[in-house]
């Protein structure tokens, strides 16, 4: 998994409550085994129309919001149905943090464990970061070690999260890496138990 520190981008707003994790990747594309891929069918319903051509009129589509890295939205975030592939579509568009008011449990520790940094703000703060984004060339900051986000205009707010969760994103260690960590001693144990040598 890809290390966490500070990350600078741009945002996009989608101004919507309770997106959904069948909006944010419908279930007809959960059928690959891989983690990536799944980035080009990200909000497909939204940013596509019925012929497959590009809506116009989603923001994604806008040219200034195609490197968008950061995603602003609406209060309960990631609700719906518990799917993995929800932060692993963000991330593969290349999305690294969202920020909203409240997200739905299950997203959020999704998120934590895949890369994908969720940010909790109180609506007024979201209100104003999706207001200052209406600038061109704005861009946000989020530094993970000191938990707060900023731009270069004043605006600065703290955010938390939970210190082993923040360990593992800032060290780049999701729940394989954390498990490899240990690697010395499973070897070990393993030989002691003649595991390695019954698998092989």
């Amino acid at each position: 998994m890809e290390k966490f520190t500070v990350h600078s981008g741009k945002p996009v707003v989608i101004d919507r409550a309770n997106i959904d994790t069948d909006q944010i990747i419908p279930k007809q594309f959960l059928k690959r085994i891989e983690r990536s891929g799944y980035g080009e069918f990200l909000f497909y319903d939204w940013r596509f129309n019925s012929d497959g051509t590009q809506n116009g009129d989603f923001v994604l589509n806008e040219p200034r919001f195609r490197c968008a890295s950061i995603l602003i939205a609406g209060a309960n975030f990631g609700c719906g149905s518990s799917r993995e592939h929800a932060p692993w579509s963000l991330y593969d568009y290349g999305f690294r943090c969202v920020i909203a008011p409240s997200f739905a449990d299950i997203f959020y520790n999704n998120s934590l464990k895949n890369g994908l940094l969720p940010i909790a703000l109180s609506d007024t703060l979201v209100a104003e970061l999706a207001e200052r984004n209406e600038r061109p060339d704005y861009k946000l900051s989020i530094d993970l070690n000191d938990q707060v986000v900023t731009d270069d205009a004043g605006f600065a707010a703290s955010f938390e999260i939970d210190g082993f969760r923040k360990h593992c994103l800032i060290n780049g260690l999701d729940d394989i890496g954390l498990t490899l960590q240990h690697k010395d001693k499973i070897t070990e144990y393993e030989a002691k138990r003649g595991i390695a040598a019954r698998v092989g």
